[in-house]
């Protein structure tokens, strides 16, 4: 490996996550950070002053390009839209496990979906990235006081939308052990306990396989569901739960076959809000082949 790819392996991680925030998608993130690559080593390194920050430019810049054509194939998008679900091997340190469980969650992906491009670029930056305004002025070509207020509007709406929360490992396995009793053996006095009055239940199947189109709320429906059809489906599948998007979530697999994803969205009574079932199988075909941080 020359010492240019070397120097640009030591960012992929960063890059790579950073990517993936913004598009939530990892095969998207992946072309992102390879354009990054590329541009790389096409570049005279005598005059980068900063790799870091010219890689992280760089990369940020494609994202938002790639988000504009992400935008425009989704008007069309069959049922409702979920970002890629991703494995996560979490180190056993607290701190660290909750700072990546907070910044990786199915509902904070969701919810950067409803920041502008710029809202979320700049958010990411600096709220999760480190990056200081004057880098991220430069990085969006734009003036540093407004980089202050687009971060504002984004951290003020994400902070009222309350994605970040996510309750102790036991709390959630709790949650999924009630969750699969439900399924399959019907017990589901337990879930509803754990669940929030208006939990809503949001399935991807991208079109291109049975799934729900509209989104289910309320606890009565989201438990007749899971209880009566997922039943008649996922009884006899091999549940694995896991690590997914930085909090506990369940693998179904079938023949052999990943079938479903599922993960969670939380109050900060630790009930659950949202149930996410991806069923795409094209977010399901690479699962666990990229590690994201």
């Amino acid at each position: 490996m020359s010492d240019r790819a070397r120097e640009f392996e030591d960012t992929r991680p960063k890059l790579l996550g950073l990517a993936y925030r913004i598009l939530g998608t990892v095969a998207d993130a992946e072309d992102a950070v390879q354009d990054t690559f590329v541009k790389w080593l096409n570049t005279d390194r005598s005059k980068i002053e900063n790799a870091a920050a010219w890689l992280t430019t760089v990369c940020t810049r494609r994202c938002l390009d790639l988000l504009r054509s992400a935008h425009r194939s989704r008007v069309n998008y069959v049922g409702a839209w979920l970002p890629e679900p991703i494995h996560t091997p979490i180190e056993n340190e607290a701190e660290r496990r909750l700072d990546l469980a907070s910044s990786l969650t199915t509902a904070f992906v969701l919810m950067l979906e409803r920041l502008t491009p710029k809202e979320r670029a700049a958010y990411l930056l600096y709220e999760i990235f480190d990056v200081s305004y004057p880098e991220i002025s430069a990085t969006l070509d734009i003036q540093e006081s407004a980089c202050r207020k687009l971060v504002s509007r984004a951290k003020a709406n994400i902070d009222q939308a309350k994605v970040r929360h996510v309750p102790s490992w036991e709390q959630q396995e709790q949650l999924l052990v009630a969750f699969q009793a439900a399924i399959t053996s019907g017990e589901t006095a337990q879930l509803a306990s754990l669940l929030s009055d208006d939990i809503k239940l949001s399935a991807d199947g991208g079109g291109k396989v049975p799934t729900i189109l509209d989104v289910l709320h309320g606890k009565v429906d989201v438990i007749a569901f899971l209880s009566e059809r997922l039943h008649e489906y996922w009884a006899d599948h091999q549940w694995a739960i896991i690590s997914i998007n930085g909090a506990r979530g369940i693998v179904l697999n079938h023949d052999g076959t990943t079938a479903a994803i599922v993960s969670f969205a939380y109050d900060e009574s630790d009930k659950a809000t949202d149930v996410y079932v991806v069923r795409n199988p094209d977010k399901l075909a690479n699962f666990g082949a990229a590690e994201i941080h």
